[in-house]
């Protein structure tokens, strides 16, 4: 059984929710705004931001994020960014710019359904869910140098965590497209699904395994993983120590 809300509409584009699974208990959020690839405006953003903080997505127990067939995300408006002052562009980070890291700070698990483009912002946002699948046709880039800026979303700083400088240099620097085949050899993907039509269905699969799990645990377990990834050895240990006293305490 699933329900359905719509985030407020905004200039050609929304976000839909919908609750799935058997206990309700998946929110899948789409980004329509086909005429655009799904360009991430800011109006997009703040829609998306609407939706992240809903009761569907806060009661929920897994996020799946997805788009269309053509197009989980093809990038930023950035020409809505461009004449902006250092002011404003702060501004901007502290509204309908925070999206990718409120998203990536939800304590559920949080999957990417990918197919078509997935480029500059799209792919900052795809960065920021814990499970990225996508179609064998999906075309990924942060091609950002080529307009004269960086990718400023966390695109850099999540990159390099998940393949290293090596492979961040390559594609921040030169700005080239890759493909899912490439990106699941990196790591950057969880898997890669037998054509666009299976992408979400994957996805929504893999958020009903991660529900039969507690939340606190899995909650848990997002923290201790994101903070072990730049915290030295000793400081990674104490809180997988801490964390797993915490849980005990609930068993």
């Amino acid at each position: 059984m699933a329900s359905t809300t719509t985030a407020p509409a905004v200039t050609d584009g929304t976000v839909t929710v919908r609750l799935l699974g058997e206990q309700r208990d998946i929110a899948l959020l789409t980004l329509d705004r086909p005429r655009k690839l799904n360009a991430l405006s800011t109006h997009m953003e703040a829609a998306l931001l609407d939706a992240l903080r809903s009761s569907d997505v806060t009661e929920c127990r897994a996020v799946v994020v997805t788009g269309t067939e053509r197009a989980f995300s093809a990038g930023a408006d950035t020409g809505e960014l461009r004449d902006m002052t250092p002011q404003a562009i702060a501004a901007y980070y502290r509204g309908s710019g925070a999206v990718y890291e409120e998203f990536a700070a939800l304590p559920q698990p949080t999957v990417a359904a990918i197919s078509g483009y997935c480029m500059g912002g799209g792919l900052e946002l795809a960065l920021a869910a814990d499970f990225r699948i996508a179609a064998p046709g999906a075309v990924f880039a942060l091609p950002e140098v080529g307009l004269g800026i960086l990718p400023g979303s966390g695109g850099i700083a999540r990159l390099v965590r998940e393949v290293g400088p090596a492979r961040t240099r390559d594609l921040v620097l030169r700005g080239r497209r890759f493909d899912a085949q490439e990106a699941y050899a990196w790591g950057l993907l969880t898997e890669v699904a037998e054509g666009p039509g299976a992408v979400t269905e994957r996805a929504l699969a893999l958020a009903a395994e991660l529900t039969a799990h507690t939340p606190l645990t899995l909650a848990l377990a997002k923290q201790v993983v994101d903070a072990a990834a730049d915290a030295p050895k000793e400081t990674a240990l104490l809180l997988e120590h801490l964390a797993y006293a915490a849980l005990n305490r609930t068993g």
